[in-house]
């Protein structure tokens, strides 16, 4: 398999504060990577690195072999979930979908339609994204990150507010995206769903990445 994201030696730093120290790793594509570690250990930071949200201070990063920050600003196929999603929240789950869509013009009606129907939303439904619970926001950031069908999914506990339930769709959903060669990033607090979803595991540690598995 290839790898579809290589960072290389990548360092980070914020005014005085290091970030991130000499990180280093590959994610194969058509895998599901983890990334654990406590609050504070770099991990958000590396993702929004990736995506090019953030510009690194030293070192490469190439997705689907262009530099970010370099050939390209934003990777073109990558969908994401990073901190806390963001909505309108007067307008319902449907109309933000179309409105996000609209951006970049890749895909109509029946593509949001579809991606609100997989992770378990009604996209009839009128309600305002303030009334949604925690839960069903965090289903709408889900379907927001897959609608475009993305070859990269980079997700920032993407199970938040979800219930035993949910997190299983979510888990089976992500797995059957895995076997259409969909290539994922997920960092969770949740030790099973590390176990159960990841190919590969790597621990972040004051900005210093260490390969487990």
């Amino acid at each position: 398999m290839e790898n579809i994201i290589e960072i290389r030696d990548v360092s980070l730093q914020i005014k005085k504060e290091q970030i991130l120290k000499h990180v280093s790793m590959d994610l194969e594509e058509g895998k599901i990577h983890g990334l654990v570690g406590r609050n504070g250990s770099g991990k958000t930071m590396l993702m929004k690195c990736i995506c090019g949200f953030i510009k690194i201070t030293e070192g490469e990063i190439k997705v689907e072999n262009k530099i970010v920050g370099k050939d390209i600003d934003f990777p073109q196929n990558i969908g994401f979930i990073i901190e806390t999603p963001g909505f309108i929240p007067y307008y319902s789950g449907y109309k933000n979908l179309r409105l996000l869509a609209g951006l970049r013009n890749k895909i109509g009606k029946q593509e949001v339609k579809d991606a609100m129907t997989a992770v378990g939303l009604d996209y009839k439904l009128k309600r305002s994204v303030k009334k949604y619970s925690l839960g069903m926001r965090q289903r709408l950031g889900i379907a927001q990150a897959i609608m475009e069908k993305p070859s990269i999914l980079i997700l920032d506990e993407p199970f938040n507010g979800l219930d035993k339930e949910g997190v299983e769709e979510m888990r089976k959903y992500l797995i059957k995206l895995k076997e259409d060669n969909t290539t994922v990033l997920i960092c969770s607090h949740s030790t099973e769903d590390i176990h159960v979803l990841c190919d590969t595991v790597a621990e972040m540690e004051k900005g210093v990445l260490k390969k487990i598995r």
